[in-house]
């Protein structure tokens, strides 16, 4: 029986996708592109998934699109997307803008499309083993889904460049000075940490959490001043939710707040 090469495991509150291609080394296909397309969904609609985490199976979290597969791609009928158009458009957009609090736990090595997976975490937790680059630049490759659009965003400039113009990699110590990695663990505690991480954040208000992740997305293409009345406008919205009013309930009544969502 061929096994699927995503994986999916809720615990708790928490949904893992572990993308499971490990003797290619996760390396995005068509058939992992399906699964996406079908998980995310799913997930985003299901009230009792707070948090998203993804990872990677084997020594790789994903060492980037499958060539083979984008070339396969290239002589689609007009009008019907290709490889590149489905991982932007339908994976990795979405992901960015997901409506809920996602986390990359990078177990091994991250590259190109791995890379600009990860670059679509809110947060990103990494094993101390793992190396992270972009590494179009070592087949003639042009990033076609955030490389060299986004990582200058969360990089600093010339680290951008260097990772992409050399097709090196980076430790994730490293990437951790650079602001990419938010936390270095151990590979035996990756998972428990990022497990643990997830749980914390899915035990605060979901409509506070989705609400800060849209001003906090979107800061980085407006003014101060623009950013701030988006903050105000939407913080007017949100006082009038349920999660506002018992949090602030729970604050006076010294309780953990149970919150809904609304």
């Amino acid at each position: 029986m061929k096994n699927k090469p995503l994986l999916f495991e809720q615990i708790g509150p928490v949904a893992w996708i572990t993308l499971s291609r490990p003797e290619a080394m996760n390396a995005i296909n068509l058939e992992m592109l399906d699964g996406f397309e079908e998980l995310l969904p799913q997930i985003a609609n299901d009230t009792a998934i707070k948090v998203l985490v993804l990872t990677g199976s084997g020594r790789a979290f994903c060492a980037g699109a499958d060539l083979k597969e984008i070339l396969g791609s290239a002589h689609l009928p007009d009008g019907e997307a290709d490889f590149i158009d489905r991982l932007t458009d339908r994976v990795l957009n979405v992901l960015r803008d997901f409506p809920k609090p996602v986390i990359a736990a990078l177990n091994g090595i991250t590259m190109a499309g791995g890379l600009e997976t990860a670059m679509c975490a809110d947060i990103v937790i990494a094993a101390d083993s793992a190396k992270i680059g972009d590494a179009h630049a070592n087949f003639g490759v042009y990033p076609g889904a955030g490389g060299a659009a986004v990582l200058p965003r969360i990089v600093p400039l010339n680290v951008a460049k260097y990772l992409l113009f050399t097709g090196d990699t980076l430790s994730a110590e490293e990437m951790k000075t650079y602001g990419f990695v938010n936390r270095v663990v151990s590979i035996d505690s990756l998972r428990d940490e990022a497990q643990k991480l997830a749980e914390l954040i899915a035990e605060k208000s979901p409509i506070a959490l989705q609400r800060m992740k849209v001003v906090a997305n979107a800061t980085g293409d407006k003014a101060r001043n623009d950013a701030l009345e988006h903050e105000q406008v939407l913080f007017r919205r949100h006082m009038r939710s349920y999660d506002a009013a018992e949090g602030i309930r729970a604050f006076g009544e010294k309780r953990k707040p149970q919150f809904m969502g609304c």
